[in-house]
């Protein structure tokens, strides 16, 4: 996908940042509406323009203004350019998103809002269900938990305001993680504790199913694939391809251990709630730690700018 930047500028702005707009060789066409916009007022800069280009317009921009203040930019993904007088450069542009569509996206999934909330206790009960069913519903339950829970972008969000140093981004993501997994732990362990009541599993059932033992006792080779999801998950969210980052979230186990803490401090059993503790300790760490070292990478190499939110 490329981008269509619209540009809000005060109108002694306008010419001088389209000359500079227009040297720009991933710039695909600039259009000018001279007095067009209403609020805030001042003329509209329209740019297609190519991913890779896509930093170094929004750099020129935020050159031509005193203040950050003046000035007022939407985004928008391109199906396609057609213009074949730049069709080499097309073809080859790269997939990675600017940094304000990738802290928008993961301020929208992270937002502590109902829905946010609704999801993650859902994503607690089927989680919780999985722990004590049979190998192919327990299959189905996390992965369905880890799916519709939006666990990963609240943790994703830390590093990389950590790397922009953007700390209310760091605040925020915090937030919406002691408020998610609360939430998801409290419903987990209320499941687990009906459940018992209903007759439907025990205790002992909890402590001996398989998975459980493999949540507690990773292998080598679980840590690794656990490792990989993080550091896809994270790539995904930089290059804008949200369509595929269900894999990243099967890969780790932040779900499933998240609701072994809470059944295991709902059933008495500290033990379990420890062990469930320490696996999403690991998992949060590597998405903190792969995401602080991604992030960094794409800011040193791609982007090499501030956000401008």
């Amino acid at each position: 996908m490329h981008r269509s930047l619209a540009l809000t500028v005060p109108a002694p702005i306008t010419e001088p940042l389209s000359q500079k707009l227009l040297e720009i060789e991933d710039v695909i066409s600039v259009s000018v509406q001279i007095g067009a916009s209403r609020k805030p007022v001042g003329d509209i800069i329209t740019v297609q323009v190519l991913n890779r280009g896509a930093d170094e317009v929004l750099r020129q921009a935020r050159a031509a203004v005193a203040t950050p203040e003046e000035l007022s930019i939407s985004t928008a993904e391109l199906s396609s350019i057609i213009d074949p007088a730049h069709g080499e450069q097309v073809l080859n542009d790269r997939d990675e998103a600017i940094w304000e569509e990738v802290e928008a996206g993961l301020r929208h999934q992270g937002r502590p809002t109902p829905n946010y909330a609704a999801l993650m206790a859902l994503g607690g009960v089927m989680a919780a269900v999985g722990l004590v069913s049979e190998p192919v519903p327990q299959a189905v339950a996390f992965i369905a938990a880890s799916i519709i829970s939006p666990g990963f972008e609240p943790i994703a969000a830390i590093p990389m305001g950590v790397i922009l140093r953007r700390w209310q981004v760091v605040g925020r993501g915090l937030r919406s993680v002691l408020i998610g997994y609360s939430l998801f732990m409290l419903t987990a362990g209320l499941t687990m504790l009906w459940l018992v009541g209903a007759g439907e599993t025990t205790a002992s059932a909890l402590m001996n199913n398989p998975e459980v033992h493999n949540i507690s006792n990773p292998s080598l080779k679980e840590l690794l694939v656990s490792a990989c999801g993080a550091a896809a998950g994270i790539v995904i969210i930089a290059a804008y391809r949200r369509s595929v980052i269900a894999g990243a979230l099967i890969a780790l186990i932040l779900m499933p251990a998240a609701a072994l803490v809470g059944s295991g401090i709902a059933l008495g059993q500290s033990h379990l709630a420890l062990e469930g503790l320490t696996r999403f300790g690991i998992d949060v760490g590597f998405v903190l730690g792969l995401g602080l070292l991604i992030f960094y990478i794409k800011q040193r190499v791609v982007h090499r700018r501030e956000s401008l939110e």
